[in-house]
């Protein structure tokens, strides 16, 4: 593993694909209170452009969110873990699943969150969410109605742990398999893919950039990940984007 002092040298043709709760901005307590600095906005409309648009948010967020979160940025992106993904012409490709599968879900959701307060329910359409941030002790009881649950959603769902919440989402596509859909598409094809993520869900995104030669950053302590390389925080991590936007000609 190394660490923030070292990081990989920024380089005119690489291919970025960034996470955004941990990595971008900081967590908050709710997926609502998370708001983007302006120095970001400003950071990746400077990278999307000095990348010939090879720039793309992969994040537990819906695209929608992300839109919302980013703009007016427009940008190549991945929601839900990697289950949707817009390409960098803007056409959205997502999972073949009928939202309403996870009615029960919801509705178990809510009551649970109903009765342990500070457990939150975040509601993605094509998956559904319990955050428990502001009741960690609630975590071994979310996880195990979140396992139940999944029993009687069959083989087409999976969960999905993260700091501080477990997921019910649609299986077959994650961080990992994205990143390899955007690398065989311009205007990512033949750059050197870059993932960097802060959480359990971006390891899949990890490994897949390991496997193509590229780099692997995970933001904050983490002493166990596939990722290569580590910078210690939000912060740490602008800095050397910055570099890198400072590096990199804007293309024709």
């Amino acid at each position: 593993m190394n660490f923030a002092n070292s990081l990989p040298e920024p380089a005119a043709d690489w291919a970025l694909f960034l996470d955004v709760d941990g990595t971008l901005a900081k967590i908050e307590f709710a997926p609502d209170e998370v708001r983007i600095a302006p120095r970001v906005i400003s950071l990746l409309g400077g990278l999307n452009t000095a990348l010939g648009g090879a720039v793309a948010l992969v994040s537990g967020r819906t695209v929608d969110d992300l839109d919302r979160l980013f703009a007016p940025l427009h940008m190549a992106a991945a929601g839900n873990h990697g289950v949707v993904r817009r390409g960098a012409e803007g056409s959205i490709t997502g999972p073949d699943a009928d939202p309403a599968a996870l009615d029960h879900a919801r509705t178990a959701f809510a009551r649970f969150a109903g009765e342990a307060p500070g457990v939150l329910v975040e509601d993605k359409t094509v998956s559904v969410a319990l955050h428990f941030r502001r009741a960690p002790e609630r975590r071994d009881a979310a996880e195990r109605l979140a396992a139940g649950l999944l029993t009687g959603l069959g083989p087409r769902y999976r969960l999905q742990h993260g700091k501080m919440t477990v997921e019910i989402r649609p299986n077959g596509a994650d961080k990992g398999t994205v990143v390899a859909a955007f690398m065989a598409e311009p205007p990512f094809r033949g750059r050197v893919p870059v993932f960097v993520g802060d959480d359990v869900t971006d390891e899949d995104g990890f490994d897949a950039v390991n496997r193509l030669g590229g780099h692997s950053v995970r933001v904050g302590a983490a002493p166990d990940t596939v990722a290569r390389w580590q910078c210690r925080d939000v912060d740490s991590l602008l800095d050397w984007l910055e570099r890198l936007a400072a590096s990199s000609p804007a293309e024709a």
